[in-house]
């Protein structure tokens, strides 16, 4: 049975990076996961990413391969600002970060995984069975897909999430409803209209809000002074998130979860606009509130802020709503480990390392969000998390294993954090 010090869950950018980083430092690792596979497979082809050029990179130590040196040597369009990044460019530039930094990347998933005396036992979809003394789990979204319970009874070939579609042709010729307001439902609407179906967007919201362009893709000193860019978006209040993570950790907990969940809500891009208005049809101020199947046909029934009711039939409506993070809904993790787990709202509370209450065992991305702050659900984030996590684990796994292997923690890492500076 092979062992290794630390096994990565998934190869998106918060996986691919962590472990570049401890490559780079000679630390005994393993990665498991499809390379860039939610970019692949769940998003649809055809869309641009939210996030600015230079916010859309993986990271290796030095970050010498970021998103504009691929470009460049691709002879691909580039701009810090001002120049949308392709969906297709960025799993491609994925890719290709791997090949240079993650070469020994196990394109298998793991199915299942409990304690052991070694500490941790992973079965692998091919059927092998490892184990390894630390665990980081890097999943992004994938697990995550949320349904309102509405659409949650429709069949399958009749309902799906948005994250289900990474092709959109089949859908010529037919009417497609879509749930939702931000950019997935905004995408997918613009996408659909030019496949040639007859697309119908239904939102609670009164008005779809559209980011607005960048207005100054050179901004002076002064710019940057009252409006600061970052990786997350303009503004103080996000140069705060982006920059201050471990601060954000410290708020209190009521705090934390209102940020998370108000912070950069649902909002298309600004170039989407001109695709959709006067293009699809909008159903504003509206609610699901009851679906049905009838002659092979989607039946929703609507009803708007005034409290009148419509029913609008659709040969097949997208949920896009997004994703909620829970930590009960990563299925390979057994119910004991899930259970030891002390949470912040339905994911796990971390230490300034990324530590859960379950000794050994890490969380990055999406899943770490309600500690560190919105940061943690963009790519970006992977720039704060995979050197200051790589940096800990390195530190650790001499010591560790010089003390012989395994250890047996008396306390929980939220209770024996390590006396480090607040500071990045």
């Amino acid at each position: 049975m092979n062992h290794c010090d630390i096994a990565i869950v998934g190869a998106g950018p918060y996986g691919l990076s962590l472990a570049a980083h401890l490559r780079a430092a000679n630390v005994d690792y393993r990665i498991f996961g499809s390379p860039m596979e939610f970019w692949l497979k769940h998003m649809p082809k055809g869309m641009h990413l939210k996030s600015e050029g230079f916010a859309s990179s993986l990271y290796d130590p030095g970050s010498t391969f970021p998103l504009e040196v691929y470009c460049k040597q691709r002879g691909l369009p580039y701009a810090h600002i001002g120049t949308p990044v392709p969906l297709e460019v960025f799993a491609s530039y994925g890719l290709e970060f791997q090949k240079r930094f993650v070469p020994d990347l196990e394109n298998q998933n793991v199915t299942a995984m409990k304690r052991s005396s070694e500490g941790f036992r992973l079965t692998l979809s091919n059927g092998e069975v490892s184990t390894a003394r630390r665990v980081v789990v890097a999943v992004g979204q994938t697990y995550y897909d949320y349904l309102p319970p509405e659409l949650a009874v429709l069949p399958r070939e009749f309902a799906t999430h948005s994250s289900k579609h990474s092709a959109v042709d089949h859908f010529k010729g037919r009417e497609v409803a879509i749930v939702g307001a931000g950019s997935s439902a905004i995408d997918l609407a613009a996408l659909l209209h030019q496949a040639g179906a007859s697309v119908q967007v239904i939102a609670r919201v009164p008005k779809i809000r559209f980011h607005d362009p960048p207005d100054n893709v050179d901004p002076s000193w002064f710019d940057r002074l009252r409006t600061p860019i970052t990786g997350i978006g303009p503004g103080w209040k996000l140069f705060l998130c982006a920059n201050l993570p471990l601060v954000f950790r410290l708020m209190p907990e009521e705090f934390r979860l209102d940020k998370v969940r108000r912070i950069l809500g649902p909002a298309p891009c600004w170039f989407t606009k001109e695709q959709v208005v006067g293009k699809v049809g909008f159903h504003l101020s509206t609610t699901v509130t009851g679906a049905s199947v009838q002659n092979g046909r989607v039946n929703l029934q609507l009803t708007d802020k005034a409290g009148a009711k419509q029913t609008l039939t659709a040969d097949h409506v997208i949920s896009a709503t997004g994703f909620k993070p829970d930590l009960r809904r990563l299925t390979f993790l057994a119910p004991e480990i899930i259970s030891a787990i002390r949470c912040v709202d339905t994911t796990p509370a971390l230490s300034s390392n990324f530590e859960s209450t379950e000794p050994n065992l890490y969380f990055v991305g999406v899943t770490a969000a309600n500690t560190f702050g919105p940061v943690l659900r963009f790519a970006f984030g992977a720039g704060f998390a995979a050197p200051r996590l790589a940096k800990h684990l390195t530190r650790t796994a001499s010591r560790d294993f010089a003390a012989g292997g395994s250890a047996s923690n008396t306390h929980t890492a939220i209770e024996r954090e390590e006396a480090e500076p607040v500071a990045q």
